[in-house]
């Protein structure tokens, strides 16, 4: 009987000493974790107009700040850097009209990601990033590239969190 409270009580203190916080969106963010940092994306990509890097990083700050309970400040527990390093536009299918065509044109967006988390190493990386989205070739790229850049980036972002948070 003895012996029987004696691993309850061990059991107890072994569960509530090992756990780690959870967000709403099933995020595994680390219970040391209060803080995070997202710097400005620096533009290394030719094409990219001079609002992406500023619209991605106010992206990635966002969905961070509404995902998790982690506080943004400046130089945070977690910390998130990088830069795009490609965006193109490139024909993706062609029309069977003479002559031919492009039907379908992509516009795809590249970031470089550095994620840092300070308490544990192991769990900070390096990684490369890249989503598209289609549009007709019929219409410019000037009348469609903010809500191709919003949707790609709610794609980017969603890649970046779940990297750092669900050990994707």
């Amino acid at each position: 009987m003895l012996f029987k409270k004696i691993a309850i009580i061990a059991l107890c203190s072994f569960l509530s000493a090992c756990h780690v916080g959870y967000s709403l969106s099933g995020a595994s963010i680390p219970e040391y974790a209060k803080t995070f940092s997202v710097q400005y994306f620096k533009n290394q990509a030719q094409l990219a107009g001079p609002t992406v890097p500023q619209t991605f990083t106010d992206a990635l700050r966002n969905y961070i700040a509404s995902h998790s309970s982690l506080s943004l400040v400046p130089d945070g527990d977690l910390n998130f850097s990088g830069n795009i390093s490609g965006y193109t536009i490139a024909p993706v299918t062609v029309s069977s009209s003479s002559p031919a065509q492009s039907a379908t044109t992509r516009l795809s967006i590249t970031i470089d990601v550095t994620y840092t988390d300070k308490k544990d190493a192991k769990k900070s990386f390096n990684a490369s990033f890249t989503r598209y989205a289609d549009f007709p070739s019929s219409q410019s790229i000037t009348a469609v590239q903010n809500d191709l850049i919003t949707a790609i980036n709610n794609q980017l972002v969603q890649d970046v969190f779940d990297k750092a948070f669900n050990n994707w």
